[in-house]
């Protein structure tokens, strides 16, 4: 169930959305002021923000830059009776991924949202993890907690697999066949080569072992050996 938060000082307004949020199913948060609305973004790490611009204390636009500066990725749909084309580029400049002018329709708002999720939900599949280990399938970047590995292609290939089916054992020949193909006519002890290529790379700072080999059938991406 998708959490979200609404940063909202008119009250009316607040507590018509939030209904209307709880009757689609999701579970909603409400904020009446800038501040309370980014430490609970903060501390409660909704799956998006509806932010009106013109609120109590710090303004929207400012919660808005202050999410993006601190690396917060949440989709947030701006809310405000500003629609000048400047004021459009100013909150998208914030940082905003959307914007709704009042008065609104509660149908265009729950589009929006519906939308945003979704395109949230489709990036998470482009990340794989598995224990500290981070592989994003789009840029092809690897992570062993906050250190960045450099790997050749099928090094990559290889590592997406294994992470892919985390604690399945995965046989010889189903590696051979998925990463280096059908017609592959070279030395089949090239999964081992590379497999010492990735555990090299993986381990460089003394890490634990995450690829075990799984003696006479094949390999398993898992935390200790069994």
């Amino acid at each position: 169930m998708n959490n979200i938060l609404v940063v909202e000082d008119e009250a009316k307004l607040a507590k018509f959305i939030e209904l209307e949020l709880k009757y689609e199913g999701y579970e909603v948060m409400v904020a009446t002021d800038g501040l309370t609305g980014l430490i609970t973004a903060r501390e409660c790490q909704p799956d998006l923000i509806l932010l009106d611009w013109m609120l109590p204390g710090i303004s929207g636009l400012e919660v808005a830059r202050r999410l993006r500066n601190t690396g917060d990725k949440v989709p947030i749909i701006l809310l405000t009776a500003k629609d000048e084309i400047s004021d459009r580029v100013a909150g998208l400049d914030a940082g905003a991924d959307d914007y709704l002018v009042k008065p609104f329709s509660i149908e265009e708002l729950l589009a929006r949202i519906r939308a945003h999720l979704r395109r949230t939900q489709e990036e998470d599949t482009d990340l794989l993890q598995f224990s500290d280990l981070k592989l994003n399938k789009v840029t092809r970047e690897v992570y062993r907690a906050n250190r960045l590995i450099e790997l050749t292609a099928k090094e990559f290939d290889l590592l997406e697999y294994l992470i892919s089916h985390p604690r399945q054992v995965l046989t010889r020949d189903q590696i051979l066949e998925r990463v280096w193909g059908f017609d592959f006519m070279g030395d089949s002890n090239i999964i081992e080569v590379y497999v010492r290529y990735l555990r090299l790379k993986l381990e460089a700072n003394n890490e634990q072992r995450l690829i075990q080999t799984v003696r006479g059938v094949g390999y398993v991406l898992r935390e200790n050996s069994h």
